[in-house]
């Protein structure tokens, strides 16, 4: 492997000229820069990123943790993160916390161990001391759909209020009457927030939310099969199950299928976070998207402000409604896509 060295050498210049030209440092000029590129790319020479970021404090490598590597919403997010990170200059290194607060902080602590030079994160849960010392103690951060009430630095995240007025307004326009939720973990931002926006949804249209429609899961399918099962248990069983995201979705699903029952025609089923999986289910599933690749950009954005010392600004942006059959309905008589702002 070429040296730093040996491409001073063929270059036919000093050592500290080619550190300069790497560095794009401007008092190189513009001969011997092209004798050192040339060197460079003939030798087939390759900076040591370690010993460069001892000099600049920078190693060009940013961290990304997020809830749940089998999630597909959260994989199109790290995909879309790498790509706009690769896209600045910057290396990801990706931790998966398996929707578990102590696994969270320890891919937390080893990512800042390797001195990186800022945090994307999908807090796990609001109460992790190690995050909140990170975020105060000046690391470069940024949440990402979900957040930390409180702490003062960039949320890049999406809003589903209208999403969920609009499928609400959907579910009461097919006459549904009985809608359940399974609800993602209250500790989490989104998990508090849909059943929020649910049941304030609901109200407007005069419909309640009574405490046996409301079941508590964790992100993960186990969790909506266990739940939905409860659902279907009770002595009036809800019309719609509405899962607070796709995985639990997919075990609601399978739950209502162990049972030989039928969506739409014996419960409607809907979901929070769009998949490809679900125009290939029968029925093809009723969602709500997000603008996930939007958001995997916008959030490195942000953290590429806050690392390089410029402005940074919060980012949100809108999920949308998108109608199938898995509630009743024929979608090519039925607005799709509808929340646009």
């Amino acid at each position: 492997m070429a040296s730093i060295k040996d491409v001073a050498a063929a270059a036919g210049v000093s050592v500290a000229t080619v550190s300069r030209v790497l560095n794009d440092h401007p008092s190189v000029s513009d001969n011997a820069r092209t004798r050192v590129l040339a060197a460079v790319a003939a030798l087939g020479y390759r900076p040591n990123a370690v010993a460069r970021s001892l000099r600049t404090d920078q190693t060009r490598t940013l961290g990304l943790v997020i809830s749940d590597v089998l999630n597909p919403y959260f994989t199109e997010l790290a995909r879309s993160v790498e790509e706009a990170a690769r896209a600045l200059g910057y290396s990801v290194i990706i931790g998966n916390a398996d929707e578990r607060p102590e696994l969270q902080d320890h891919h937390v602590r080893t990512l800042l161990d390797r001195r990186i030079d800022g945090l994307l994160v999908s807090p796990t849960d609001g109460g992790s001391p190690l995050m909140l010392e990170a975020a105060r103690g000046g690391t470069p951060m940024v949440f990402v759909d979900r957040w930390i009430p409180g702490v003062d630095v960039p949320v890049v995240r999406s809003d589903g209020r209208a999403a969920v007025r609009d499928l609400v307004a959907h579910l009461h326009g097919l006459g549904h009457r009985r809608l359940a939720i399974i609800a993602g973990p209250a500790a989490t931002t989104t998990g508090s927030e849909r059943v929020r926006a649910f049941r304030e949804a609901l109200a407007e249209y005069g419909v309640p939310l009574p405490e046996a429609y409301i079941g508590q899961g964790d992100f993960q399918a186990e969790s909506g099969r266990r739940v939905t099962e409860g659902f279907l248990d009770l002595p009036e069983p809800p019309e719609v199950i509405f899962a607070a995201d796709n995985l639990m979705a997919l075990g609601a699903l399978d739950a209502v299928r162990a049972r030989g029952l039928r969506v739409p025609d014996d419960v409607a089923l809907a979901a929070f976070d769009d998949i490809p999986w679900f125009v290939h289910t029968d029925p093809p599933v009723t969602a709500i998207a997000q603008p996930t690749g939007e958001l995997g950009r916008a959030a490195v954005r942000a953290l590429a402000d806050l690392i390089e010392g410029r402005p940074w600004q919060s980012v949100t942006l809108p999920a949308r409604l998108v109608v199938r059959r898995s509630c009743g309905a024929n979608p090519d008589q039925n607005v799709q896509n509808r929340s646009q702002s």
